[in-house]
């Protein structure tokens, strides 16, 4: 049987073997080819950012442990102060002569520190001392006549009532002699305070005056002169919170240090306190003796104190955990706890004793692991990450 299909005409020119054919074959090949690319990597980013997306929705948290029960040991701040501190000031007005003693040098107890200048003391002294003259002289002429009207009453020359009047006479200028006598002793004592001399044994630690200046006595606005300090025996005041108040006995030793002498400790002795807990702060103000005889420790610095109780201590459950890791809910007081999958436990606690930066807390494990600076909006059950990574317990 004879093949009747239509053949191509010979001259008809071959697509394939033409360049037009040939870019229009390249094209058709191409353009699949970037569609699939092109739909591969929209996919990939799309997964790219779904992946971002869900690591952003999971926030990033620090983690911190619990520390081991230190309750034994407690560590507050304090103050050094002298044993002894005066504020001198002047009991009379007047300019200042001259002064004798300069901050940081020792002085003994009534020692001369300065000398007033008091001209108005000085003329109302020699006029009260004027006045004491005449009021004697009145009193010894008074005394005179009124013995002298006793003899002639004695021979009945005189009558009684002239006699009693010369009597009255001497009494009342008695009198007025031991006014005048008074106010030239107390003149006398103001003019013995233009001596300013030291109340006790020690230091001169302040001096706000300086020669010519002028000196106002007995007033709210007045200044010290100087300050002597006794530093050969020093106070240290803390204040103990009530959580450890039952436990402060008088001749309890503790330790501490101060910036001047890093590294190094200094022992001091429990000495009194004020068996009276402050309401307003919740600890009792206690005072420790350091004796200072090498003159090492300066009145007025700083001081950390480190108290040791012994071996028994509020509780034997209790760890110590960062302030910053606390969580106020309604309910209790908190903390967020991670666990070995990320995800978040809010567990209540008590707190046993506050340190400020540190609590002393039940209901945690050593070995738990909180959430620093958790946010408000935590909740059971939430994943984080921790930061450096996966977490475990």
């Amino acid at each position: 049987m004879s093949d009747t299909r239509p053949q191509p005409p010979e001259n008809r020119t071959d697509l394939r073997a033409s360049p037009r054919g040939r870019y229009l074959l390249l094209a058709g090949a191409v353009f699949p080819l970037i569609l699939i690319v092109g739909t591969i990597s929209r996919l990939h980013a799309r997964h790219a950012l779904h992946t971002e997306t869900l690591a952003a929705a999971i926030p990033t948290i620090a983690i911190v442990h619990p520390s081991g029960r230190t309750a034994d040991k407690l560590v507050l701040p304090g103050r050094l102060q002298a044993w002894y501190s005066a504020p001198v000031y002047a009991r009379t007005n007047g300019y200042l002569k001259r002064w004798y003693v300069d901050i940081g040098e020792a002085v003994q107890e009534g020692q001369l520190l300065a000398d007033i200048d008091t001209p108005d003391v000085d003329q109302q002294l020699a006029a009260a001392r004027a006045t004491l003259a005449t009021r004697t002289a009145q009193r010894d002429l008074a005394g005179i006549t009124s013995r002298r009207w006793d003899r002639l009453n004695a021979q009945n020359a005189v009558s009684q009532q002239e006699t009693d009047e010369r009597r009255g006479n001497l009494a009342a200028s008695e009198a007025m002699r031991h006014e005048a006598q008074a106010d030239v002793q107390r003149l006398e004592t103001i003019s013995g305070f233009k001596h300013i001399t030291a109340p006790f044994t020690g230091v001169v630690t302040s001096r706000a005056t300086d020669i010519g200046a002028l000196i106002v006595a007995g007033t709210s606005a007045a200044q010290p002169l100087f300050t002597v300090s006794d530093i050969s025996r020093l106070r240290l005041y803390v204040s103990v919170p009530q959580a450890y108040t039952a436990r402060i006995r008088d001749g309890l030793d503790a330790t501490f240090t101060v910036p001047d002498y890093p590294g190094r400790q200094f022992r001091a002795r429990l000495f009194h306190s004020a068996d009276a807990v402050d309401p307003s702060s919740g600890t009792m103000l206690v005072q420790l003796l350091y004796d200072n005889t090498d003159n090492l420790l300066k009145p007025g610095a700083y001081a950390q104190i480190t108290f040791t109780f012994g071996s028994a201590g509020p509780s034997s459950n209790s760890v110590r955990i960062p302030a910053s890791s606390l969580l106020f809910r309604r309910d209790a007081t908190t903390v967020a706890v991670v666990d070995a999958s990320n995800h978040v436990k809010i567990v209540p606690i008590t707190i046993l004793t506050d340190f400020g930066t540190e609590l002393e807390v039940t209901g945690l494990a050593p070995q738990s692991s909180l959430i620093d600076s958790p946010t408000d909006d935590i909740r059971d059950g939430d994943q984080v990450e921790p930061q450096g990574g996966t977490h475990g317990t």
